[in-house]
């Protein structure tokens, strides 16, 4: 396929968004960027929110974690990646009828004031600086995936240097973002999801045409080759299925109800009712779009085994002119497939534009939440009176393009490692920095004791973390058990006892 015609179709797609967001973006201020003035449709958050969640990793990496070999630390095999997914079906009841009545009752703009409403300052500052740290890295790691698939597979091949596709790509969003924030992003996300979960489609039925297979034949195809099981029943594994369901579980808690990315959506929408319903759809479409995703990864094997690939020790791919077999095993098999000439021309237009698609509501929301919490959370513009707001949306501007630049930087420093396991290295790091946000707000929300020694909370916020890596050590050299995704509750339990032996009890006022 001519990278140029790629290319042009990329084009004219970020126009289409640049455009949309001119028109949404028109009078907006800045509770229109932090919270959309509250005034977004509940349907339009849910359909939206599907493309922040799944991200430009879960394009490329679900489909890929089908056909991986099981029994490594950070792999799944076959479906089983889907117990995590019913985890996360839970997580999101608990966001609903938890945590979203909190943040409505208390008029949040960032979800961190509630700990610094029923702590203090410190509690307040902390949470908001994990998240910046979270967030950050784990949105850089998922944009440097797929800046680097786009990279090796097609800017490579006309002589685009990686530092410049990061940039363009950088530009794109700040261009459609730094107006309206999230007013602009709840519209143009639901753009992106829609050619996103359409790409998806397409490239099931082309699949299964090219199979000369109907949807049950191509799931029973899978099968037979082991693609399709479920639930792994090694319990020192860390993909055993009570791990991934309850460490998905509470990733859903820490990862969408503890993080500013994620509620900033929810509590743009105009009242509770209807944010609890978004929460509610969001949580039943994605395990309709999940299991969508692994039922491709099983037809993209069955595809590729029929067009010549072939079985190795280890590997799965096609045979070199060495003789050798060049591995498409995981990550690499869907844009392997898409943009090496084995699926027509047609099919890498759609996978590109998927992938974008994909990519950008996670980046945008990311971008828009971190300057957001900044913003509100450690400059505490809002609270300010003595400055105008002519003022407020300058300092919002420069924090919004400092955000942008350390993107790029963290980008080039995981091009620099040049190392495809970062990115399963960048989620585990989330269970160590969300694990503290969990356990914070737990504490805060089952128990009435309070902290007033200065600096304690931040010190259990540090030291749980390192407790916890400490002991996933051990587990690792004493023992054949493997921590796997339960390594944010160990955290967040830890932060949650820390808390409570430096706490007192809640004084009763006179």
């Amino acid at each position: 396929m001519n990278s140029n015609l790629i290319l042009l179709f990329v084009i004219i797609y970020f126009f289409a968004l640049l455009y949309i967001s001119y028109r949404v973006s028109k009078n907006a201020d800045n509770q229109s960027f932090f919270i959309g003035n509250r005034k977004s449709k509940w349907w339009l958050v849910a359909f939206g929110m599907i493309g922040t969640s799944l991200s430009g990793v879960t394009f490329i990496s679900v489909p890929g974690t089908v056909g991986k070999l099981t029994g490594t630390e950070y792999v799944f095999g076959g479906f089983e990646y889907y117990m995590m997914v019913i985890g996360f079906f839970l997580g999101y009841f608990i966001v609903a009828f938890v945590l979203l009545p909190l943040y409505y009752k208390m008029n949040l703009t960032s979800i961190y004031t509630y700990l610094g409403k029923r702590f203090n300052v410190e509690a307040h500052k902390t949470g908001s600086i994990f998240f910046l740290i979270s967030r950050s890295i784990g949105a850089t790691a998922r944009l440097f995936l797929v800046i680097n698939v786009l990279q090796i597979f097609l800017l490579d091949q006309i002589n685009v240097p990686f530092w410049l596709t990061t940039f363009v790509i950088l530009l794109m969003i700040v261009l459609y973002t730094y107006e309206g924030g999230v007013k602009t992003i709840v519209v143009t996300d639901t753009l992106q999801t829609t050619f996103m979960l359409l790409s998806l489609v397409v490239c099931i039925i082309f699949i299964l045409t090219q199979l000369d297979m109907s949807f049950t034949e191509g799931y029973n195809k899978i099968a037979e080759y082991n693609y399709t099981h479920l639930m792994n029943f090694d319990k020192n594994s860390s993909t055993y299925f009570l791990k991934t369901l309850i460490g998905g579980m509470f990733i859903t808690i820490g990862m969408t109800g503890l993080d500013q990315e994620m509620m900033q959506k929810n509590i743009s929408v105009d009242n509770l009712t209807n944010s609890k319903k978004n929460m509610l759809t969001f949580a039943v479409t994605l395990l309709i779009v999940n299991f969508a995703f692994l039922f491709l990864g099983g037809l993209l094997y069955l595809y590729a085994m029929q067009n010549g690939a072939v079985y190795g020790e280890g590997v799965f791919g096609f045979v070199n002119e060495a003789g050798q077999i060049d591995n498409i095993m995981g990550d690499d098999i869907f844009p392997a497939l898409s943009l090496q000439g084995i699926f027509p021309g047609f099919i890498a237009i759609i996978f590109i534009i998927g992938l974008i698609s994909a990519l950008f509501p996670s980046a945008d929301g990311a971008l828009t939440s971190l300057t957001s919490s900044f913003c509100v959370d450690l400059l505490k513009i809002n609270d300010n009176q003595k400055i105008s707001e002519k003022q407020k949306k300058k300092t919002r501007i420069t924090v919004h393009l400092i955000f942008t630049l350390i993107f790029f930087l963290l980008i080039m420093i995981f091009k620099w490692i040049n190392d495809k396991s970062i990115v399963y290295l960048i989620m585990n790091i989330a269970g160590y920095t969300y694990g503290p946000l969990l356990g914070l707000f737990a504490f805060g929300i089952f128990t009435k004791r309070n902290i007033s020694i200065k600096y304690t909370i931040i010190s259990v916020a540090l030291i749980a973390p390192l407790v916890t890596y400490l002991i996933n050590e051990l587990f690792i050299i004493y023992t054949d058990y493997k921590i796997g995704v339960e390594l944010i509750v160990l955290n967040g339990l830890l932060t949650f006892i820390g808390l409570w032996l430096v706490s007192n009890k809640k004084k009763k006022r006179d």
